[in-house]
This record gives C-alpha cells, structure tokens and sequence, in this order.
C-alpha cells in the first residue's frame, strides 16, 4: 500500500516552517475503498509486477532548517500561513529524507512499453540501507513526503479533461517489502533546469577557453545568445504555466527550484520543442495563497537569468541568493550595478536589460519583500519579459 499523510506533521525542511501542518490537504489512500471510488478516471497502476525497474539515475536530498531570520514567534506560538512568506533560512544541515531516481518501464496493461521514471523515497542515512524484520527502510517522514505528492498528483489529474502539459503526470506506485514507496512518473525527460544551467555555463567556459568566441563572426555570436536567451525564457513560462494552473486549483508547489523543473533537452537549438513540467510536489498544500510561492518561483527566475550566462565557477544559487537577499536586501537596482562592474556577469545583466530593463522590473516584483504585493502567477505569465516580447 501508499500512506496517506496525516492530518499534521512536524517536517523541518527549506521549504517548510518547523512547525507546518498538512492542514486540509487532499490525501489519498491507496487501498482505502472511499478513496478507490474519488481515483482519477485514468487509473493508478499500484501493482509492483506491472513495472520493470531500470538503472539508477540520479538522487537529491532536502535540508532541515535550523534557525530563521524575521518572524520570531513566541515559545507558544505557530507560524501562520502569512508568516511563511516572510521567513528566510539561516542555517541549513542535510535532511532525513533522499530521493533516488530510476529508470523504468510499464510491463503489463494498456500502458505496456511505456517509459517511466520511478522517484523513490529513502533514507539519507546510508546505514539505513540494511532494514531489520519491523523496521521501515525510510521512515515516517519519507512516507509522509510520498504520501502527499501521491494526493497531490492525483488530485491535479482527477479531471482527465483537464491536465496540464507543465506539471509531471503520475502513472501509478508501489511499497517495496522494507517500506520504500516509489512513485512511478511518465518519462517526458531526465533532465532538469539545474543540469541545463550547469550544461549552459560549461560549455561558456569551454567556449572562451579555446577562444571561440574571438574566431566568431557577429551574427553566428548574436544568434547564440538569442537562443540561449529564448530558451531560458521558454523555460520559465513552461514552469510559471504550471504553477499558475497549481494555483488555479488552489494548490501550492512549496518547494520551487532550479532541480523541480523537469526538461526533456537541453539543447538549446531545440528550443521550439522545449517542453519544461513540474516535478516535486511532496510540500504542496491545499490552500490559496499563490504569493507564497512567487517568491520561490522569482529566486528561479534569478538563477536561470545568471547561471547559464556566466562561466562555471562564476555564480551558484546559494551565492546569488545570498546577494540578494543579504548584500543588497533584495534592492535590485544596486544590485545591477555591483553586477555592470563585473565583467563575468555581464551577459546576465544584458539578459534582464531586456525591453528597457524588464527582466530586472519583473524580478523585483517577485521578490518583494511584502508578499501581499506579489503579483500571481498568471500576471507573471503576462509580463512582456514573460511572453518574449523583449527578444
């Protein structure tokens, strides 16, 4: 069988307050005959002989907050769900939870032959790897965090009508006999925003290594960087289209980032085929405060303006986070300035100068510190850096 989450659990992660409940939140129980009847139309396939599991591809973990800046409740007190726009994560240590990723394929049914890509949730802890009769190989908070990006899957795919291109499609999962759940997802792509950033910036090394750039005519340099520029833009409006029609269905993502963005290439001359889907819905909740994640989705916006433009080396997610929100207090008019007197940085800077400075414009407002004056999703997906207007 698959958990259903309980109805609050103390889970001390990056995108979550210590104390975050799953408060109202859509769960489904796999072998719970009143959930059975409100499944999708397309059903959940749960039986472990109907999938072959393939070589392993890849793994990530979460980190646990230790302390914050901001918000400093009382000793009794709770977040709020206001007070989780605001928080800011000080200190961070790796979590209790790692996710594996393997390939895989669909062996019986109707989707027989069907690729897919199985998220299995396990232990950080490697000593764990052997589990004695009664033990669980995970743990409760493994199986929480599969749980709930079970019920939220299910719940965004419940109208077949319905479904969105830019959100991963769930196929169906299984507990092994040592207490893993796997989560098996169609195959629309094994890379991620994270790897074509880190893709991205390499080849710029290896480029101005050998003195490509120098060797260029103009117009094949120009065309580079308009694709490049394309690309990235085409890869957030993918991503923003699916939180925007997460919101739309009043659920959060709460945990957006460079890794959560699914792509199936990475090449830049593809970009017309681009097709960018999210991935990672353990965090989503049930409740109607898209401004909370527009922060998140603007701290995307930001490593995908830089990374990619910038050598390897040059710039990381942890160290422009921290420019903007410790160096320059999220003013990001400073912060273009600190940036035109860096050479390194200056494709990056060119990239947001776009349309008079609409990246830069855009930015700002999804980053602002007042939550409440964050735009939605769907404002976003209308901005005119957003619609390539710009290029």
């Amino acid at each position: 069988m698959l958990l259903t989450a309980p109805d609050c659990f103390y889970l001390r992660s990056s995108f979550l307050p210590r104390s975050f409940c799953f408060t109202n939140s859509k769960v489904l129980s796999l072998n719970s005959q009143r959930t059975w009847a409100s499944r999708p139309r397309a059903s959940l396939i749960t039986t472990p002989d109907s999938f072959q599991v393939g070589r392993l591809i890849g793994s990530y973990g979460f980190m646990n907050i230790t302390s914050y800046s901001g918000f400093q409740p009382g000793p009794d007190a709770e977040y709020s769900l206001e007070d989780v726009g605001r928080l800011r994560v000080q200190d961070v240590g790796e979590g209790n939870v790692k996710i594996r990723l393997h390939e895989g394929i669909i062996t019986q049914g109707p989707l027989r032959g069907t690729p897919v890509i199985f998220k299995v949730f396990g232990s950080a802890d490697n000593s764990k790897l052997e589990v004695y009769p009664g033990q669980r190989a995970a743990g409760i908070e493994a199986d929480v965090m599969a749980a709930n990006e079970l019920s939220a899957h299910a719940f965004l795919q419940s109208n077949a009508k319905d479904i969105s291109q830019n959100i991963q499609i769930l196929l169906g999962g299984f507990e092994t006999k040592t207490g893993e759940q796997w989560l098996a997802f169609r195959d629309d792509g094994k890379y991620s925003a994270a790897d074509y950033a880190k893709v991205s910036s390499e080849n710029l090394t290896k480029n101005r290594a050998l003195g490509v750039q120098k060797s260029w005519n103009s117009f094949e340099q120009e065309l580079t960087i308009k694709r490049k520029r394309e690309f990235v833009i085409k890869l957030l409006r993918g991503a923003m289209s699916g939180l925007a029609y997460m919101h739309d269905h009043d659920r959060l993502h709460q945990s957006l980032g460079p890794s959560s963005v699914v792509l199936n290439t990475i090449m830049e001359r593809d970009a017309a085929y681009l097709v960018s889907k999210l991935r990672d819905l353990a965090f989503s909740v049930d409740i109607s405060m898209e401004k909370d994640d527009i922060y998140e989705a603007g701290l995307l916006f930001a490593y995908l303006a830089f990374v990619p433009f910038c050598e390897a080396g040059i710039m990381d997610s942890l160290s422009l986070q921290r420019l903007l929100e410790s160096t320059f207090q999220l003013d990001l008019k400073a912060m273009r300035e600190y940036c035109l007197a860096d050479d390194r940085l200056l494709e990056a800077v060119e990239f947001l100068d776009l349309g008079a400075g609409a990246g830069w414009e855009l930015l700002q407002v999804m980053l602002n510190p007042d939550f409440r004056k964050r735009p939605i999703a769907e404002a976003v997906l209308n901005h005119r850096f957003m619609t390539g207007a710009v290029l």
